[in-house]
């Protein structure tokens, strides 16, 4: 690890964050608790909209409503799951960034940010032209599909990370 981002890890550990997270009796499992509702608000919507990218529903709900109604859901989840985890994370900072699923779960955090940066910057600012379609632009449902696959990544090595 650079010494830099080691720098910071004993920064977060050290804290009075970390040290409260690692001390007080029921914090940490209730923070865990609340990380995890917060990745079913961050995913559920997500997943949803990545299936109307996908063509799921196409003759009920428009992208845009479906953008419209969803997203804000997804915002409020990584708003709870960023917060709840930088927490945990103070906790043992230095032993989690040391684990081998470390690497993939950031990693694959980074990628769904650059995939939601891609997509709202690209593709869906022409979304008038294609926001009734039955089947979205290829472009779209590349993004849909990435996003999916990632987020279930972050997920699975999350769990790697908690034992």
């Amino acid at each position: 690890m650079p010494d830099l981002f080691n720098a910071w890890l004993m920064l977060l550990q050290d804290s009075a964050l970390g040290e409260t997270v690692r001390n007080a009796q029921y914090l940490y499992p209730v923070l865990e608790s609340i990380h995890i509702l917060g990745i079913a608000l961050l995913v559920g919507p997500a997943f949803t909209f990545d299936l109307r990218l996908l063509g799921t529903g196409h003759r009920i709900v428009s992208v845009t409503t479906a953008a419209h109604c969803l997203l804000p859901v997804s915002h409020i989840g990584l708003a709870i799951v960023a917060t709840t985890g930088i927490a945990l994370l103070s906790a043992q900072a230095i032993v989690v960034a040391a684990a081998d699923a470390a690497p993939w779960k950031f990693g694959l955090i980074v990628v769904a940010g650059i995939n939601v940066l891609v997509f709202h910057k690209g593709i869906y600012r022409k979304v008038a032209d294609w926001d009734l379609d039955a089947l979205p632009p290829l472009l779209a449902k590349v993004s849909a599909l990435v996003s999916a696959f990632v987020w279930t990544g972050v997920i699975v090595t999350g769990r790697f990370l908690a034992y």
